[in-house]
């Protein structure tokens, strides 16, 4: 039977490097949000693996998170996620073990099948990639379960240091591949918003101000920087100033409203009733707030004001507590 609970609330950050920002300043960022995540009762941080994307700091999720973990005491944190067909497997169970052994209970190990990247930059990653998906989690999770006899063992691991795994996606695919695997899903619904799935966690672009017209005002960022590289031009995430005086023509406008749902946006009342729909329609408990804005200070705002809504949220979920760490 299904129960009523309170939803847990995270945050997913990419360490946005914005418009006339810098790598150094974005993680300095980083550091600053999770701060304030733990301070506001977050539940845990997540941080994902990108490569040569000029947007985005958070190249070396393992590193990220160590330090992240020193720096903080409650909250959680992991990689949503860390790209397998990047990695040896081996080396995966080795660092998350390392991690979850200096910071017991606090680890989690999110694994996607996404290149990361471009051509280029996957290329220069996996150059000899020959091994299935499939195959390469088996591995890792063998790795993270050691048999007593194992030939080959991910030593940090031993003792029980062992990360809590998850399977991250937005495909029927990778929801069945959880399933059959037994390991948590999560649904990236900032990904691909018109096809929200079941899943044990589910990450929302959310762009939360003290009123609506501030709220959109401030997601024109986001907004300009889709249509760009729709248009073949990458950009970093520009600023809200620059979004609203952009000469945007009536086909820019159309394609815009097109993909507005990727963000939600608005006050905190507006924006109970639009993660509520996602909490019934994923059957989650779990909502993590990925929050794409150009002012490191609206982006604290943003999270401050989310902070307030679980309260006016209800979770109908049939997975026992057990399923949300």
């Amino acid at each position: 039977m299904a129960s009523a609970t309170l939803p847990a609330l995270s945050v997913l950050d990419t360490s946005p490097i914005v418009q006339g920002s810098m790598p150094r300043q974005a993680l300095l960022n980083t550091v600053d949000l999770a701060y304030l995540a733990e301070d506001l009762g977050y539940h845990r941080y997540w941080v994902p693996e990108h490569h040569g994307m000029r947007g985005v700091a958070s190249s070396a999720p393992a590193v990220l998170i160590a330090h992240l973990a020193n720096a903080t005491r409650r909250l959680r944190l992991g990689a949503g996620g860390v790209l397998l067909p990047n990695h040896a497997p081996l080396v995966v169970a080795e660092q998350f073990g390392t991690l979850a052994a200096l910071h017991p209970g606090r680890i989690d190990l999110g694994i996607g099948r996404a290149p990361g990247g471009s051509k280029a930059a996957s290329a220069a990653l996996r150059p000899q990639r020959t091994k299935d998906f499939g195959v390469q989690l088996d591995e890792l999770r063998g790795f993270l379960n050691l048999p007593e006899d194992a030939e080959v063992k991910a030593i940090p691991v031993l003792g029980g240091n062992i990360p809590e795994l998850w399977l991250l996606g937005r495909s029927p695919e990778s929801a069945a591949l959880a399933a059959e695997r037994g390991i948590k899903y999560a649904f990236a619904h900032h990904l691909a918003p018109d096809a929200p799935a079941r899943a044990d966690l589910v990450s929302v672009s959310v762009i939360a101000a003290e009123d609506d017209e501030r709220a959109e005002w401030l997601a024109g960022s986001t907004r300009l920087k889709v249509l760009s590289r729709l248009r073949g031009n990458r950009v970093r995430l520009p600023s809200p100033e620059e979004a609203a005086a952009f000469p945007y023509t009536a086909d820019d406008r159309a394609e815009i409203a097109k993909r507005s749902g990727a963000v939600l946006t608005g006050s905190p009342e507006t924006l109970v009733p639009k993660l509520q729909r996602i909490l019934d329609e994923t059957g989650t408990a779990e909502i993590m707030v990925t929050t794409p804005l150009f002012h490191h200070a609206d982006r604290r705002r943003s999270y401050e004001l989310l902070a307030s809504l679980p309260g006016r949220l209800t979770a109908r979920s049939n997975r026992s507590a057990s399923s949300r760490a």
